[in-house]
């Protein structure tokens, strides 16, 4: 009889600290007027939250994520400008259709041009401004900040397309499951970079009429991609390439069944420009949503490195190079490492993915190298949501974990 009450009181006694952590943080909230990326140097951020709590936190940091949000760009929709440094991204925003009950889709559609003055980019920009006209969706041409062969996949635009959405998101109703990257030309050129670079932000992806350079499709299991390109759009081999990585795409989705949606479109008689039959790919595209936490991931490290990707980070001084790869999924508790080039990763986990009142082992090859409990934490919330700056990517717990050499 003792014993029961012991456990009862024990029992009662976590609830009420779970229930002073959320307390305590909405009223750090109301009252010390500092953004959340403060919150895990505050005492009560780490003390372990249940399920109920951590979702409570969730609810609590997502409105204060979206208030700072709408502040920060508030701007821009009058300026059309995203603005990073020195680095300005122009856009030109068109809304269609009735806002769903899940919010806007976005699509980011990036024009054609290269290295040539900016009058030609400039005209090029305004041909993508009406090319594509979704059903339902906000509709966002960016200018390139640069006119360069490579300006849609040099360094730093990956922090330009995140702003953007953050933006849609915060300002626009967009919702961050239904983003969607297009473009044509040397837009399609950086389709293939940016697509896979940045995987883990896309619902899916078409590339219209561009060249893929050194660009692998590996990262694309779980965003699904559609190639467009003219029969006879010779020029730099497009479409010659075009055929070539529409079978590497087959052969991937040959050995792994459960990934890599795609379809191919060659359209016969047609050149550089296909008199708009890619225009097919808005209705493909919006098919299809986001999942955030895929059983399987598989990353390789494009020519602009990365710090994360879906539920999995790096730690900031391990070194990142050009093809380096991870690649591991989890089924219920268990979370299998089948290749890593890095010696320490960092799982994030949530109670979507698996059971976090359980222990959570992770194998290497077959053999275990962690097994225990993974705590959720406020710390954790907000340390992961301001380093992904996705409300989906807001993670309770984590887990380090050092790879066998």
């Amino acid at each position: 009889m003792k014993i029961l009450v012991l456990i009862s009181f024990i029992i009662l006694s976590l609830q009420q600290v779970q229930a002073q952590t959320v307390d305590a943080m909405q009223q750090w909230f109301d009252t010390s007027g500092k953004s959340y990326r403060e919150l895990p140097y505050q005492p009560f951020a780490h003390k372990v939250l249940n399920r109920k709590e951590s979702e409570k936190a969730v609810e609590l940091l997502k409105n204060k994520w979206l208030k700072d949000a709408q502040a920060r760009y508030s701007d821009v929709s009058e300026s059309k400008v995203i603005t990073l440094d020195d680095l300005k991204l122009k856009i030109a925003t068109r809304i269609y259709g009735q806002k769903p009950a899940d919010g806007y889709s976005l699509y980011i559609s990036m024009h054609g041009g290269g290295s040539a003055p900016a009058r030609v980019n400039d005209q090029q920009w305004a041909n993508q401004i009406r090319l594509y006209t979704p059903k339902e969706g906000v509709y966002v041409a960016p200018r390139a900040p640069w006119n360069d062969w490579n300006m849609w996949f040099k360094p730093r635009l990956d922090e330009l397309f995140e702003m953007l959405i953050e933006y849609a998101v915060s300002n626009l109703g967009v919702n961050p499951d239904k983003v969607y990257l297009l473009g044509y030309s040397a837009g399609g050129d950086g389709v293939w970079r940016m697509a896979p670079r940045m995987a883990d932000r896309w619902a899916a992806a078409s590339m219209m009429a561009g060249h893929p350079g050194e660009a692998s499709q590996v990262n694309l299991r779980n965003t699904p991609f559609m190639i467009w390109m003219g029969e006879n759009d010779h020029a730099f081999n497009r479409n010659k390439l075009a055929v070539h990585h529409g079978k590497i795409m087959d052969s991937l989705q040959t050995a792994d069944n459960a990934g890599y949606i795609h379809e191919t479109h060659i359209i016969e008689g047609k050149g550089h420009w296909m008199e708009r039959a890619d225009t097919a790919a808005i209705a493909w595209m919006a098919q299809h949503r986001r999942e955030p936490y895929p059983n399987k991931i598989v990353w390789r490290q494009e020519e602009v490195t990365r710090n994360s990707f879906y539920w999995l980070s790096l730690p900031k001084d391990q070194a990142r190079k050009h093809k380096m790869m991870v690649v591991a999924e989890y089924d219920g508790n268990t979370i299998n490492i089948e290749h890593s080039d890095y010696q320490h990763l960092t799982f994030h986990i949530n109670d979507e993915m698996m059971n976090l009142d359980k222990s959570v082992t992770v194998r290497y090859n077959g053999k275990k190298i962690f097994k225990g409990r993974v705590a959720r934490t406020v710390a954790t919330l907000s340390e992961t949501l301001a380093q992904r700056g996705d409300l989906r990517y807001m993670f309770p717990a984590k887990l380090d974990v050092e790879v066998p050499k």
